[in-house]
């Protein structure tokens, strides 16, 4: 459990050194081969589920980071793509991180007040969501955080494969709400191109009719982007939504 103090400036994520190269080709959805600018072709760890419609088209500059550690069987991670209009950032395990950071240092108004925050929350019915804030002993905000990297025509959509366990989040964050509780989805769009959010009815029109009774039954919607450098990535500006 952390403490949320307001600093209201955003020293965002840094990311490890990162390493260049060139996508030969996604596969098995985690991994990925890549040309390094060495002339090395290793594979790297693609710390992502999703289809990744729109950010893993082979021939892209792609940028991975390296661990030496004795357990893992593949030493590289992908971290970033190059995009004719972004950068776009990969890594799922990213945005659970950055979301936190930044509601610890006061940058998300939709959720600020509160005292103290804590990761990876059961919730009970074998249910677990990323976050909880608290305030005071009977007070809590519950978020499920989401990776969104598909964009088109600057239109972020999410999710960009059929996803029956984000449904469940769905279903489990509107129960906690019918219990009292505040709750909300919070979309981290992994790119700078985006102008408005919206549900891929297209791709999973279950989740989105679930999101549209969640947002009615009282689950709140966020929606940020981000801004990406070679260095770091921070927490954006907020995106209009249309569900």
């Amino acid at each position: 459990m952390n403490k949320i103090v307001e600093t209201k400036k955003s020293k965002g994520l840094s990311w490890p050194t990162l390493i260049p190269g060139t996508l030969i080709k996604r596969y098995k959805r985690f991994l990925a081969d890549v040309t390094l600018d060495t002339g090395e072709v290793v594979t790297a760890h693609c710390a992502n589920s999703g289809a990744m419609k729109a950010c893993a088209a082979p021939g892209r500059r792609v940028f991975l980071s390296y661990h030496d550690n004795p357990k893992r069987k593949l030493k590289y991670t992908w971290e970033l793509i190059e995009m004719p209009t972004s950068l776009v950032g990969v890594n799922t395990n990213v945005p659970n991180r950055l979301v936190r950071k930044s509601i610890e240092e006061g940058l998300v108004d939709e959720v600020a007040g509160y005292d103290t925050i804590r990761a990876e929350v059961n919730t009970g019915n074998g249910s677990r969501l990323d976050l909880m804030l608290e305030k005071g002993e009977d007070e809590q905000c519950y978020i499920e955080v989401k990776n969104c990297t598909l964009v088109t025509d600057t239109i972020a959509c999410f999710p960009d494969a059929v996803t029956t366990r984000g449904r469940k989040h769905l279903v489990e964050l509107q129960r906690l709400v019918s219990e009292g509780h505040r709750c909300a989805m919070f979309y981290l769009i992994q790119r700078m191109d985006a102008r408005l959010f919206k549900s891929a009815d297209h791709i999973d029109p279950l989740y989105g009719n679930e999101l549209r009774c969640a947002q009615k039954n009282g689950v709140e919607i966020i929606v940020y982007d981000t801004v990406i450098t070679y260095e770091k990535i921070i927490l954006g500006n907020k995106v209009p939504y249309s569900l």
